[in-house]
């Protein structure tokens, strides 16, 4: 019955995704955009300034920016199904809310990391080239952690509001200070001590880094340590994920 439930629930979402055509154009739309507009228009600024290739180094940021968007904004699907009902009748079926909590996770972690190998692809298209194509399955590990872990967060945020402009509240407040200071659109050098600081104990920097380092071969942490802090972060987001929703009230 759990598994049924879990199968359910990933379908549920993975139908709603494949249906809305405008949804996957966009989800990969504004990512090009970003790499030719920002790529292209600050790459030899980047370059002069001894950086060099600014794309290299912006697809893994882009990359990184999708799946977080795309997997924390999936909790706007829990509001829609507390506003029409569904989720009242989802949370009396006989399994635990955790099953209930877990089906709509791996559906919206799985919606982004489709979006972001989509990315990837595009960026392929458009002359960017892994240095080891070896280690490209690692990056698609780092991916999934992240697109699991963001899912969990957009989750627990769902499920501490009721409205849509709440929710929408807290991510600008959250979710756009994490990614502006991850590094993943200009490097993390020359900035201000206190900036350096809050980059360091920002989660998504070590996602962007974990990128860099198995895509370009740049890297601030290491490999090893990047894994390690997306694996911790991924239980914080999941246990807090799992309070939240085991005392929401549909």
């Amino acid at each position: 019955m759990t598994a049924d439930m879990l199968y359910v629930l990933w379908l549920r979402q993975m139908r709603r995704y494949v249906r809305s055509r405008s949804r996957i154009l966009g989800a990969v739309g504004q990512p090009i955009l970003y790499l030719l507009a920002l790529g292209y228009g600050l790459g030899s600024v980047f370059k002069r300034a001894g950086g060099g290739n600014y794309i290299e180094f912006l697809v893994p940021g882009v990359i990184v920016q999708t799946i977080l968007f795309s997997s924390v904004f999936w909790g706007i699907q829990i509001i829609w199904d507390k506003q029409f009902g569904f989720l009242k009748e989802t949370l009396v079926a006989p399994v635990s809310r955790f099953t209930i909590m877990l089906g709509g996770v791996l559906g919206g972690a799985t919606i982004a990391f489709i979006q972001g190998v989509l990315v990837l692809v595009s960026a392929l298209v458009l002359g960017f080239r892994p240095d080891t194509w070896a280690l490209v399955p690692v990056a698609l590990v780092v991916m999934i952690v992240l697109a699991v872990s963001m899912a969990c967060l957009g989750t627990g945020i769902a499920s501490l509001v009721n409205d849509f402009q709440g929710f929408q509240a807290i991510n600008n407040f959250v979710v756009f200070p994490m990614f502006f200071l991850s590094g993943a659109l200009y490097p993390l050098v020359g900035i201000p001590l206190l900036l350096f600081a809050v980059s360091a104990v920002n989660p998504l920097s070590y996602a962007v880094d974990g990128l860099r380092d198995v895509l370009i071969h740049q890297s601030r942490f290491g490999i090893g340590i990047d894994l390690g802090v997306l694996a911790a972060l991924t239980v914080v987001l999941a246990w807090f994920g799992v309070f939240t929703f085991s005392r929401i009230e549909a």
